[in-house]
């Protein structure tokens, strides 16, 4: 094997695959090399953490600490949440023979902290999955996502493409009216053009054509920029049936007793 001589070229890569398809390069080198069609820039200042494999089920995790870079990755998408839940795999490799790898982790990026302008990632491997709850809890609001699988509302025809025409922080207007009161609040907003290109936004609630986001967003908006707006539900069970005919998805219990039921009583 090619680590077994006295004199290694060994080198670490890293391959960063963002949501939006954006695919970044690195290598523990003093020069950049292409691996792949991918060229990986040279960036001796990332540095991973200790790598421990194991077959059991146990949660894999390591850190990868590097210096930030306005051409790589900045801290202003860091903070917009750009590299959130992005894909990452880290090999060795010889980098005098690009084609002798040795794969070391693979999985996707969890918290990100800034401390003086270095960034500190988690690397989550894929048995990370395991720790989520595999039964759901009972509750009064739907558990179901508004398009999804659970849910089968077809969304299709409950989005829209419209431009920008002012932006005050987390006020919006479009030049477009909304079909019905309320219709894009617990949303999504995805932007398609501008700063914010390839972000997405909570929103808070619509009228007319104006929409409020739950946070400001990260990048300045202005006017004439592009976004996709999603339309969203309160996740209530007269919202279901009423507005969307869905009451057989329902995915909640709106009748069952909880809590609250001690305190019902005559005058209360």
């Amino acid at each position: 094997m090619w680590l077994d001589g006295a004199l290694t070229t060994l080198a670490f890569c890293w391959r960063l695959e963002r949501r939006d398809g954006i695919t970044l390069g690195f290598i523990s080198h003093d020069r950049d090399l292409v691996i792949d069609g991918l060229t990986y820039r040279a960036a001796p200042g990332m540095l991973p953490s200790a790598i421990a494999r194991s077959d059991g089920f146990e949660v894999d995790s390591m850190d990868m600490t590097g210096a930030l870079s306005d051409a790589a990755i900045s801290a202003q998408d860091l903070a917009a949440g750009r590299w959130d839940g992005a894909r990452v795999a880290l090999f060795a490799v010889d980098w005098e023979a690009p084609d002798n790898r040795l794969p070391l982790a693979r999985g996707e990026l969890g918290s990100v902290e800034l401390v003086d302008e270095r960034f500190t990632a988690e690397l989550r491997g894929p048995t990370a999955v395991l720790e989520r709850p595999v039964v759901e809890q009972t509750s009064p609001e739907c558990r179901a996502e508004l398009g999804d699988r659970r849910c089968r509302v077809d969304l299709a025809a409950r989005r829209d493409v419209a431009v920008v025409v002012s932006a005050d922080d987390a006020e919006l207007v479009f030049d477009r009216i909304e079909p019905v009161a309320n219709a894009y609040g617990y949303g999504v907003l995805r932007w398609i053009s501008g700063a914010n290109s390839g972000l997405s936004a909570a929103i808070l609630a619509s009228s007319g054509a104006g929409v409020t986001l739950r946070e400001d967003p990260a990048f300045a908006v202005a006017a004439g920029d592009r976004a996709e707006l999603i339309q969203g539900c309160d996740k209530r069970f007269a919202t279901c049936g009423e507005r969307f005919a869905n009451r057989l998805n329902f995915r909640g219990e709106p009748h069952l007793p909880g809590n609250d039921l001690l305190t019902r009583y005559p005058g209360g």
